[in-house]
């Protein structure tokens, strides 16, 4: 019989400032007594994609965190639960001992978007983490970066860890030049801005790959964003291109229609899934 799980380390931190990055983006910066326990996790996972789980309860219920969460399920309705998101940790400063998130806001939809539209300076933050799987790889030849807004900060973090003389491309696809952000990169490393203009998420990333000859270095391929889309590129990329999985992070951090907790569930059905099975996938997740 397998033991209960461990219930996840939790943090609480708070706001220090928000400072809006685009029309659609906010960076909250938090900080607190806990930062050198998180930087230094952080730090064992040697990932240029770290990554929180954020908790938010509804301010009505008056919940202080840390949260109990399975005293909590005891006590109340499912709905009435702190709801769980996933966010990429943009960066951390170990000089200020502050930690910046971005949060890709649109009105009032979603529940960390309006969030961060708000966060004001001593606000509470209660997350989990740090999770984390890719760095680029310092023996690739060329770095491939495919991503949407959603992956814009993992995107980001990694190119500004390249050596002066990494060489790549990324593509990254946002709703207008206003929602370019700028960051700093080899100058072997092109940007490339794509523009849905209104058009369905995902779709001028997927032309934009599609589009690119095959690479014939040895690459090292991060390509993240909606599910749609990333599952429109598997094939494109594991199968035409070739690319081992051991050098291709290939993953959704969102779907279309679907809010965190449905999209998480469905990680674990077919619909979710961006690989088909492979022999010694199950042995690997045991």
């Amino acid at each position: 019989m397998s033991s209960p799980k461990k219930p996840r380390r939790q943090y609480t931190f708070q706001v220090v400032e928000s400072v809006w990055l685009s029309p659609h983006m906010v960076r909250v910066v938090i900080g607190g007594d806990e930062f050198d326990e998180f930087a230094d996790a952080a730090a064992e996972r040697h990932s240029t994609d770290l990554y929180i789980k954020m908790l938010f309860a509804k301010p009505e219920l008056g919940l202080t965190p840390p949260y109990d969460l399975d005293a909590l399920r005891a006590e109340l309705a499912p709905d009435d639960m702190p709801s769980q998101r996933t966010y990429t940790v943009r960066s951390i400063d170990r000089d200020a001992r502050t930690i910046a998130i971005d949060f890709v806001v649109h009105g009032d939809e979603g529940v960390a978007g309006p969030w961060a539209a708000t966060a004001a300076p001593g606000d509470w933050v209660c997350f989990s983490g740090p999770g984390g799987n890719y760095t680029p790889s310092p023996d690739a030849d060329e770095h491939l970066f495919f991503g949407d807004d959603a992956a814009l900060p993992a995107i980001a973090a990694a190119i500004e860890t390249l050596h002066v003389d990494a060489r790549g491309l990324a593509l990254i696809e946002v709703g207008s030049p206003d929602d370019e952000i700028p960051f700093a990169a080899p100058a072997g490393v092109e940007v490339r801005w794509l523009h849905r203009d209104g058009t369905p998420h995902g779709s001028v990333l997927v032309a934009a790959v599609e589009a690119l000859a095959a690479p014939t270095a040895n690459v090292d391929v991060f390509a993240h964003g909606e599910r749609g889309a990333m599952k429109r590129l598997r094939p494109l990329l594991h199968k035409e291109w070739g690319i081992d999985r051991s050098v291709l992070s290939l993953s959704a951090y969102w779907a279309a229609g679907r809010v965190e907790d449905a999209f998480q569930a469905e990680k674990r059905e077919p619909i979710g899934q961006i690989f088909d099975p492979e022999p010694g996938d199950a042995a690997r997740r045991a």
